[in-house]
């Protein structure tokens, strides 16, 4: 397998602007950033932001209105909606605030989905669910539906689903969100754990300094500008 680059992830004059009314709305400007393969970054930033609108663009859900995204070896702005599908669905693990779980869908459900996605065979996907839920202490919730689930073990299967397919970059959209601070903590703790293990790269957006404790890396974005906080770093 071929090395990764040093930079696995380099934005470029990152810009981002929408249309409304008529008008121009800046959300992104002259975004540059380069991370390193394994960190774990902190997006700091007040709601509205630009947090989510980076993370999407990250992940091939949006397009840049100008400038470039790279990760690994892989230029977002140059594949075309299909191309980027086929690599989010392979490379890119995310969590979300409101976890995003199929509702009617069993645990084990949810999480062979993303493996059934990428054409994997039911048996390898299925030892992978129930090592991973072994991991995250669920193996006996792998039938129940998510809305059997407390808050916390949703974001537990949350996480898991992010893991399953063994992305290269995990994205986490405020993870503990709809979490009270213990449950936060603990969720935080174990997404530590897992990607540390697995040695992936995480960028965890937030309004939150609950994150910095886990964090290799903080960096805010204020009024569509990344700004790296050298007091955490």
């Amino acid at each position: 397998m071929e090395a990764l680059a040093k930079d696995f992830l380099e934005l470029n004059e990152l810009n981002k602007f929408y249309l409304e009314g008529g008008e121009k709305r800046e959300v992104l400007r002259n975004v540059s950033l380069k991370i390193q393969e394994g960190q774990i970054v902190a997006l700091l930033g007040r709601s509205g932001s630009g947090k989510s609108t980076l993370l999407n663009l990250l992940a091939g859900i949006d397009e840049p209105s100008s400038g470039s995204i790279r990760i690994a070896k892989t230029r977002l702005n140059e594949l075309d909606e299909h191309q980027r599908t086929l690599f989010r669905r392979k490379n890119i693990g995310f969590v979300f605030q409101s976890f995003n779980l199929i509702p009617t869908l069993t645990v084990e459900e949810n999480l062979l989905l993303p493996m059934e996605l990428n054409g994997e065979s039911a048996k390898i996907a299925k030892a992978r669910v129930a090592e991973l839920m072994q991991e995250l202490g669920l193996e006996d919730r792998l039938e129940s539906f998510p809305d059997r689930l407390s808050g916390g073990e949703q974001q537990r299967v949350a996480i898991a689903r992010a893991l399953i397919h063994d992305p290269n970059l995990v994205l986490a959209d405020e993870p503990t969100g709809n979490l009270d601070r213990q449950t936060g903590e603990q969720a935080l703790r174990l997404f530590r754990e897992l990607i540390r293990k697995a040695g992936k790269t995480m960028i965890v957006a937030t309004h939150s300094s609950d994150v910095l404790g886990i964090a290799d890396r903080v960096i805010s974005l204020e009024e569509g500008k990344l700004i790296e906080n050298e007091a955490f770093n």
